[in-house]
């Protein structure tokens, strides 16, 4: 039960005897036990028999006599073989006693002595029990020999009556083996005792904690914490550095007391921020390890002796202002100690060899940081909750806050008065609305303010002068432009590498390797700092010009410099965002507005390519519709050129664009004969006449002939994918697929990936409004890829588009929805033209899956987008017709209709004609659909555009399957033919008026006859198919002589002749009679005036 009492029997001769006059009536109540031991008796024994005998009996001697003088009492049964109780009423006695029993002669026996104060409980009249003594016993246990270890109960009562020379040493807190509760310990130090004893015999494997309390919660950095603490295990020294309010001493702590289980000598907490006087490094140092002043000894010397023999874990708070007194000492201990261990946290590297440097990050802003919010907000206001609703403003406000958790902790505590709205709106001036901390914080992290205030001091001037500098940058910079911005006569160019070093040494501005170059940035809460500095300096007017500077004329340069893969300047443009929006804005708001333009022109690449449109827009309106800028003098050559880019945006964006101030434009690139600028103006004039097709053409056929003149191989390549655009809004697939594979195959030989994914954007259209389905789809999937693969999402919303309009046409409707709807959420990235004529694609779709009403709602979406330059293309391409007849809402069809037939043009008209002529026919007006489905045949003739032609001969189909069977039957098989060439499906809405039309066919005729005409139709060609169904149509005004007299019919003849064809061959492949082919060459000849086959040939050839 007791502690006293011994585990080995030892013989008679080794008990240690008592004088009567230490034996008395125990004291009660509050009584200081002394318990003590010799260390080792057995091994004392067994190793040096012959001297312990008297060694014995001058212990008990001295025991008696010491005790005696002091007042002591021991129980008379307690302590047994080489142990002893003592109590003493006063607790100064029982430590007297301790030092006159370690000062006597006793060698070779070493005593341990423990002593604790507490109330006592008597087991008889003669004998102690309970907790007092049993704990005395347990601090008796952690000493050894010659050391006297007391409770810091038996502290706090000796602690100003102590004997001469005597003082006392904080051991930290430690278990106690089988006792609930650790205990405080304390050695008992004299100059003529030993003090350097090994680490307390602690033999639970939990390890003293001198760390400071943490009164809240520590919120994220799992992955941080891990990876100091592996740092940490695999080094003696380690720095965790980083700007104040970033976590360093939080973090320190945390790893501390997680790695204090490995150091047997405790984990002790060092906090320096009070410290003023570097030499008051070790006395601070000291008192922490609970060391007082030895007399013939340095403070150091007294730290370094204490730590010889323990494994210890120093944290080193708050170094950066007594860095080479903390060099010092750090050196100091760990030479003194192999097992002293120190994390230390400073705003700069403490600069020893050995020092293992850790930048403190700030928490990530999506996750650490919110959650670091959320929890201390609930702490002001208890009823606070972090929700779907408010995550993102709370995201917005850690982010503003660079996820800094000073920052956040302050901005969380206005919570209590402020909404997070007013909190995100404060920002703006974060060292107003951050002014309050904790007041148990200490005093420079009580404010952000009161933290930077704190780095900004222990700067050189020097250093302050480039701080201040660079606090115009936004986001992040490099070298160059550091240096172009912050050197002057104040910082020389040579200085400013080492000056920059120092502050990010100095924890002021943060160093990180992106793209394999070294870039730096500050805090936004140390920029705002700067700033403040920058505009009390009296010189931000010169720093801000120098950034302006520096931005605009490197963005030009490079822009010069750029290749078809938009490198170098879009990948450094996409970095260098922020500074670019400052240097703009600063550039409008000094009214400095020809370096505005050069900046936004020399950016029209990266707008274009990365689908930032409304920024480009808004860059050059910022200036162009400035009413300052009227009074400005920009040089012509960059009003032009803005001018040009700022109207081609427009048309990409969507936005009002004017063909007016383009043609200004032009006219001036004219008068400076400037043949690039005029090249330009007319790409950009060409793509605002897009609805005067004639005048457009006009505007790209000039631009190609300057472009091959001038060797502008660059630019002929821009003509011909704006052609092949502009063609195919206009419905001329076959132009369209020209300009396109021109465009594409120079794009190509130029390295230029995005304007070849441009021309096979259209491509992709051309090729399937000429019935080129499989060629379409490959072309398409292609270009989705490459889109993808180079994060280029303009190309990849139209490439989705295009490839989506094709499967649908092809019967694919779930991959056409998937494709469709990839095209919407991509657009929606980028706003105006991309986004709104998604829509097109998603309503074909739903129209291929048979979704009538989804369709129809995508057409409303798309309709309702329209903008009077992009009118013409939604009405082209949207199957607005069509949806409300899959609805079966004539009214609107017959509407949609009509308007679409007035409106569209080339190869659109066969789709809208199609559609006119299915709500006649179910209307009941078969001569109105027999109209428009005939003319429909001749613009698919006319225009190339064969795609939905099969869908016009099956409706001819339909509408003479009762009069004339065989040849709605040819007309069926002549459709279904092209359909597989095609590889082009039917919609769903459709196949019920096909099946009734067919099974009518079919009926009126027996099967030989049915089979018969049907192989005849399948087996005509696209061409074939055309004239037979025009056959017979009348003449239409057509004129009496002359090729363009000819029907249809007598066209057919001429085609087959030339072919060399004979009559009956010709009638075969008609359908009709040997006279009839007869016939039609009589009236030829006379229409054309030949009289021969061979005149007949030769004049074909000459219209062919």
């Amino acid at each position: 039960m007791l502690a006293t009492m011994s585990a080995i029997d030892l013989p008679a001769e080794t008990l240690l005897t008592w004088s009567e006059q230490s034996v008395g009536e125990l004291p009660t109540g509050t009584v200081t036990l002394l318990l003590a031991d010799v260390e080792g008796s057995t091994r004392l024994w067994e190793t040096q028999s012959d001297s312990m005998s008297d060694a014995l009996e001058r212990l008990n001697l001295t025991v008696n006599d010491v005790v005696a003088a002091h007042g002591g009492v021991r129980p008379i049964e307690q302590g047994e073989g080489d142990s002893f109780v003592v109590a003493f009423a006063r607790a100064s006695d029982a430590i007297a006693c301790a030092l006159q029993l370690q000062l006597a002669e006793l060698l070779p026996i070493r005593v341990r002595i423990g002593l604790h104060t507490g109330e006592v409980q008597l087991r008889d009249t003669g004998n102690y029990m309970g907790p007092t003594i049993n704990r005395a016993a347990r601090l008796r246990d952690l000493a050894h020999g010659g050391q006297t270890v007391l409770s810091g109960a038996t502290e706090q009562l000796v602690v100003d009556r102590l004997p001469p020379d005597v003082w006392l040493s904080d051991l930290g807190v430690h278990p106690l083996r089988d006792l609930p509760r650790p205990e405080r310990v304390v050695q008992l130090n004299h100059p003529d005792l030993r003090s350097d004893f090994p680490p307390l015999r602690v033999t639970n494997e939990l390890a003293g904690r001198h760390l400071p309390a943490q009164l809240t919660s520590f919120v994220g950095r799992d992955s941080q914490i891990g990876e100091v603490e592996q740092i940490l295990n695999e080094n003696r020294l380690v720095t965790l550095t980083g700007s104040g309010g970033v976590g360093k001493t939080r973090l320190a702590v945390r790893v501390a007391d997680r790695a204090a289980d490995g150091f047997t000598g405790g984990a002790w907490f060092v906090d320096l921020a009070p410290v003023t006087n570097p030499l008051v490094v070790p006395v601070v140092l000291a008192r922490t390890l609970g060391l007082s002043d030895q007399p013939g000894r340095s403070t150091i010397e007294a730290v370094s002796k204490f730590v010889r023999t323990r494994q210890i874990l120093l944290v080193l708070d708050n170094c950066e202002h007594l860095l080479d007194a903390c060099a010092e000492i750090v050196v100091e201990l760990l030479d003194a100690g192999p097992g002293v261990t120190v994390l230390a946290t400073s705003r700069e590297p403490i600069g020893i060899a050995g020092e293992l440097i850790w930048r403190v990050p700030s928490l990530s802003v999506n996750d650490e940081a919110v959650d670091l919010f959320a929890d201390r907000a609930r702490r002001t206001r208890p009823d606070f909750r972090l929700t779907e609703e408010n995550s993102s403003t709370i995201a917005e406000i850690c982010r503003r806050l660079d996820g800094m958790p000073l920052a956040v902790e302050l901005a969380a505590a206005r919570i209590r008065t402020l909404s997070l709205t007013q909190i995100v709106d404060g920002l703006h001036h974060s060292f107003r609305l951050l002014a309050g901390g904790a007041r148990t914080a200490v005093r420079r992290q009580q404010t952000l303010r009161a933290s930077i205030d704190w780095s900004h001091t222990m700067l050189t001037e020097p250093e302050r002068v480039l701080f201040r500098r660079l606090a115009v940058f936004m986001g992040g910079f490099d070298l160059d432009a550091a240096d172009s911005v912050g050197a002057d006569a104040d910082v020389e160019h040579y200085q400013l590498i080492d000056l920059l070093g120092l502050l990010v040494d100095k924890s002021l501005v943060v160093a990180e390797e992106v793209q394999g170059m070294m870039r730096y940035r500050l805090l936004e809460t140390v920029r705002q700092y700067g700033l403040e500095k920058l505009a009390e300096s009296g010189e931000a007017e010169t720093v801000r010009n120098r950034h302006r500077n520096h931005y605009t004329n490197a963005a030009t340069a490079l822009e010069a410099q750029t290749g078809g893969d938009g490198t170098p300047l879009i990948p450094w443009a996409e970095l260098e965002m922020d500074n670019l929006r400052a240097a703009h804005t600063w550039s409008c708001d000094s009214a400095a507005f020809e370096p505005a333009l050069r900046l936004v022109s020399a950016l029209q690449r990266l707008w274009v390519t990365r689908g930032r449109f409304r920024e480009g827009v808004a860059g050059f309106d910022a200036v162009l519709g400035d009413e300052r800028f009227r009074d400005q003098s920009v040089a012509p050559a960059v009003w032009i050129r803005a001018v040009a880019n700022a109207e081609l945006l427009a048309v990409w964006f969507s936005v009002p664009a004017t063909l007016q101030r383009a043609q200004e434009a032009l006219a001036a690139a004219r008068e400076l004969n400037d043949q690039a600028l005029v090249v330009h103006t007319l790409l950009t004039c060409g793509l605002l006449a897009l609805n005067e097709a004639e005048l457009a053409a006009q505007y790209f056929t000039e631009a190609a002939q300057l472009a091959r003149a001038t060797g502008d191989h660059a630019a002929l390549y821009h003509v011909y994918s704006y052609q092949c655009f502009a063609t195919n809004v206009v419905g001329d697939p076959r132009a369209s697929q020209a300009a396109g594979e021109q465009g594409r195959d120079l794009a190509d030989a130029l390295g230029d990936k995005f304007m070849s994914r441009y021309s096979r954007t259209f491509l992709t259209g051309a090729l399937s409004m000429q019935g080129k389905l499989a060629e379409s789809l490959a072309v398409g999937r292609r270009l989705v890829e490459e889109a993808r693969a180079g994060d280029d999402r303009p190309m990849e919303v139209f490439g989705l588009m295009a490839w989506a309009q094709a499967l649908s046409l092809s019967g694919d409707a779930a991959a056409a929805r998937a494709a469709a709807q990839s095209a919407l959420d991509v657009g929606a990235t980028l706003g105006g033209f991309h986004e709104d004529t998604a829509y097109v694609a998603v309503a074909t779709a739903a129209l291929a899956a048979g979704d009538a009403e989804a369709a129809r709602q995508a057409c409303e979406d798309a309709w309702r987008h329209r903008t009077s330059l992009k009118e013409l293309f939604v009405r082209s391409l949207t199957p607005m017709a069509e949806a409300a007849l899959a609805g079966g809402d004539l009214v609107a069809a017959r509407r949609w209709a009509d308007d679409t037939v007035a409106a569209v043009p080339g190869c659109y008209q066969v789709l809208a004609l199609n559609a006119r002529a299915r709500v006649a026919i179910a209307q009941g007006e078969p001569q109105q659909a027999e109209s428009d489905l005939h003319e429909a045949i001749a613009v698919a003739e006319r225009t190339g555009g064969h795609l939905r032609l099969s869908e016009t001969l099956e409706c001819l189909g339909a509408l003479a399957a009762s009069a004339n069977p065989a040849h709605a039957v040819r007309l069926f098989g002549a459709a279904d033919s092209m359909r597989r060439r095609h590889g082009a499906a039917r919609f769903p809405y459709v196949q019920a008026a096909y099946d009734v039309g067919l099974s009518a066919a079919r009926h009126a005729l027996n099967e030989n006859e049915f089979d018969s005409a049907w192989s005849e139709g399948a087996g005509l060609s696209t061409a074939e198919a055309i004239g037979y169904a025009q056959r017979g149509r009348g003449a239409r005004g057509r004129p009496t002589s002359g090729w363009e007299s000819l029907t249809r019919s007598e066209l057919d003849v001429v085609r087959l002749v030339s072919e060399g064809l004979s009559n009956k061959d010709i009638a075969t492949r008609l359908f009709i009679s040997p006279r009839t082919v007869q016939s039609h060459l009589t009236h030829v000849y006379t229409k054309l005036a030949v009289s021969s086959r061979v005149q007949l040939v030769q004049e074909a050839a000459r219209h062919a």
